[in-house]
């Protein structure tokens, strides 16, 4: 391909990443629309999804390029990408999801509910919040989302709650868990991506950026609890989880068995993706003791992050001289807000290649990056799990992208201030 060509797709893979951002903003009046046009409803849901933003304008982009270079070139892109990531999310997700591990985590909670010196529902909803974002740095972020939605849904994301603390509490929810996973060193997307190439251990990790977000969470999950305490029902999770048979401790411990070895396995697809199968033969074999796998919505998260691997990949032309420029107090704020247009993990790879970056660099750029992971759904990788397991408790069964930013913006200078000032 001539260096004019390239030019051309870099020009309009841009023009096609602002698309599907403004696509994400309009997802919900996709949804409106399916109402008022009812014979076209199935295309317009379609396009209301919010999983299926990224991966649509991504098919997009392919279809150019094999225009503009030819198809092999197109392929060969396509190929050429990184999908490690959507694939382990897709697997964590429905792992995390499963009877047995979710209905272990509910129990544990219960009983640690039990022990603080609140009214049962405003403890679950506080564990839920803050426990299970911390959590993440062990179990990895994905796998808090899903068990934090999951948790969460039946209590805080459902009708009857005002949408305006729905939405705060979402925010919070998606802040957290972007924060919460920096107490190590492999759990968060973001400092993952750089921790091997700039030798950050665990324990840097905790010393450095973990101890703070601990302090930012905890003070966000408490600002929310306390908004939604008036709108709170004792029995709502109670009533759901006591519908469901009690798990054998064995199978419980089989379950957390496959979700440790595919976090332990999480760079090797084919190594995490066998034990997946493993998982599902078991899940079959014993199906009284499971609901019905969340394999659809692991799906369209993965397909919505593959699509963002592959349309962000044609952004580095512009986004890392960006960063590049940027002094290390300019780099902390111009990440956190960049974040919001661009996958916080992408940001970090980017910084990582930068020669000579300086140790404040390093810290600003990672700091900001998980400080505006909570902005929106492509801010951080597990938020698009979030996305689709609480959409249904929301008007018109879909988030908005605006709705989101604005719930965000609270926990988010929360978590600024902790990384800045302590």
């Amino acid at each position: 391909m001539n260096q004019q060509a390239q030019h051309s797709i870099q020009i309009l893979a841009a023009a096609l990443f602002a698309a599907a951002l403004l696509h994400t903003f309009a997802a919900k009046q996709f949804e409106r629309l399916a109402l008022r046009f009812p014979r076209h409803a199935g295309l317009l849901h379609l396009l209301g999804e919010v999983e299926v933003v990224f991966g649509f304008w991504s098919m997009l982009l392919v279809i150019a390029m094999a225009v503009l270079g030819g198809g092999a070139q197109a392929l060969a892109y396509a190929e050429s990408r990184q999908y490690t990531e959507p694939l382990f999310v897709f697997v964590v997700m429905v792992i995390a999801a499963s009877r047995p591990v979710v209905h272990t985590v509910f129990r544990a909670t219960q009983a640690l509910a039990r022990r603080l010196p609140l009214p049962a529902p405003l403890a679950l909803a506080w564990l839920g919040l803050a426990v299970i974002p911390l959590v993440g740095s062990l179990i990895t972020e994905p796998a808090a989302m899903t068990i934090g939605a999951l948790m969460l849904g039946p209590q805080v994301f459902r009708q009857g709650i005002p949408e305006r603390l729905k939405y705060f509490a979402l925010g919070v929810l998606f802040v957290n868990i972007s924060i919460g996973g920096t107490m190590t060193s492999f759990a968060a997307p973001p400092v993952l991506m750089v921790a091997g190439t700039w030798g950050w251990t665990s324990g840097f990790m905790f010393m450095t950026f973990g101890w703070k977000a601990a302090v930012a969470v905890l003070v966000n999950a408490t600002l929310a609890t306390a908004l939604l305490r008036r709108h709170l029902r004792d029995g709502v999770m109670q009533a759901q989880q006591g519908t469901r048979h009690r798990v054998p401790p064995a199978l419980a411990l089989l379950h957390f068995g496959f979700l440790a070895a595919v976090v332990a396995l999480a760079h090797h697809p084919v190594a995490f993706l066998a034990v997946f199968l493993m998982f599902l033969g078991f899940a079959h074999a014993y199906e009284r003791h499971h609901s019905t796998l969340i394999l659809r919505e692991a799906l369209l998260v993965a397909f919505f992050l593959a699509g963002l691997v592959v349309l962000g990949g044609m952004q580095e032309w512009w986004l890392q001289p960006l960063v590049a420029r940027m002094s290390p107090g300019e780099l902390f704020f111009g990440t956190t807000a960049l974040t919001a247009i661009a996958d916080n993990a992408a940001l970090t790879y980017l910084g990582s290649l930068i020669e000579g970056i300086s140790d404040d660099a390093k810290y600003s750029l990672v700091a900001g990056a998980v400080t505006g992971g909570g902005l929106t759904v492509i801010a951080n990788a597990p938020n698009p799990a979030g996305v689709a397991l609480l959409r249904r408790g929301f008007e018109d069964q879909s988030i908005g992208a605006a709705g989101l930013l604005l719930g965000a913006s609270v926990p988010t200078l929360v978590a600024l201030a902790a990384f800045m000032l302590l």
